[in-house]
């Protein structure tokens, strides 16, 4: 096989394991929030830009992500509290909610935009040699995030299966009703919800941020492949967000062969419409 077509194909795993990661987080609040975050991907580019602007005053990238991950989670918590907790209790309708996630998007992006500056950023990293995997060139730190992301991948499995919080999570997901008379308290889940989606959200900013570069809009190109893996999957259903993000940075990588780079986006469109017409409720 052609080592270019080997290299693609490797960048689409790579990619598609950070939109597995954005794709999980906006498959718990659908599933357990009942809430279509247009603003997803515009707390992705806010992890960035965090982990970027503390790197960039010489901490360390690593502890900068870290960071970059407890500044995100702190701001989706707010937006709980100020936002979306009294949306729930006045039972606003779903167009409301994602009303309100638009207005919410646009006013994060702006924010970014105000603060930072329309320019694209780097992190402060030294070069490193593209590592030689059977004769085909990938890059250093496109490897990294990949092990990052899998990693990050194991540990949520983890957490869903083996902890009273991630069984809490799944229950309430399949049957917030039933959830409560059973004696699971809904508030703490929620809470939990938007803690692991922040550190998720952030992680994959951080981990693209690393693969690419930090720009303002760099979460609302990703926002469509996101909910195109979500829905794949199954909303609600985080394992299957990560198999329909694997899937999504894949297909859209390698079809620069067949349409060229500027119209892979629309590729994740032309599946999101595919499944919803053949797999309404999703592949798995």
């Amino acid at each position: 096989m052609d080592g270019t077509v080997i290299q693609t194909f490797i960048n689409g795993i790579a990619v598609g394991s950070v939109i597995a990661l954005a794709a999980v987080g906006l498959t718990l609040t659908m599933g357990i929030l009942r809430l279509s975050n247009f603003a997803h991907g515009d707390f992705l580019t806010l992890g960035a830009y965090l982990t970027w602007w503390l790197n960039e005053r010489g901490i360390n990238f690593w502890p900068s992500l870290l960071l970059g991950m407890m500044g995100t989670t702190g701001a989706m918590l707010v937006a709980e509290r100020l936002l979306w907790r009294p949306m729930r209790q006045k039972r606003a309708s779903g167009t409301s909610l994602i009303i309100v996630s638009i207005g919410l998007a646009l006013f994060i992006r702006n924010g970014i935009l105000f603060v930072w500056g329309g320019s694209s950023q780097n992190y402060r990293l030294p070069l490193m040699e593209a590592l030689d995997i059977w004769g085909v060139k990938i890059a250093f730190y496109w490897v990294v995030a990949f092990v990052v992301a899998i990693v990050a991948i194991g540990s949520l499995h983890l957490l869903l299966q083996k902890t009273k919080i991630g069984k809490g999570m799944r229950a309430v997901a399949d049957n917030i009703d039933l959830a409560r008379v059973s004696g699971i308290d809904v508030e703490q889940i929620v809470l939990f919800t938007w803690v692991i989606t922040g550190i998720l959200t952030a992680l994959a900013g951080g981990l693209y941020g690393l693969m690419t570069a930090v720009r303002p809009n760099m979460g609302w190109f990703l926002l469509l492949p996101i909910f195109a893996s979500v829905i794949m999957g199954g909303i609600g259903n985080p394992y299957g967000a990560i198999a329909g993000g694997l899937i999504i940075g894949i297909v859209q990588e390698m079809s620069v062969f067949l349409v060229g780079p500027e119209y892979k986006l629309g590729i994740a469109l032309l599946i999101m419409i595919v499944i919803l017409l053949v797999r309404p409720r999703g592949i798995f």
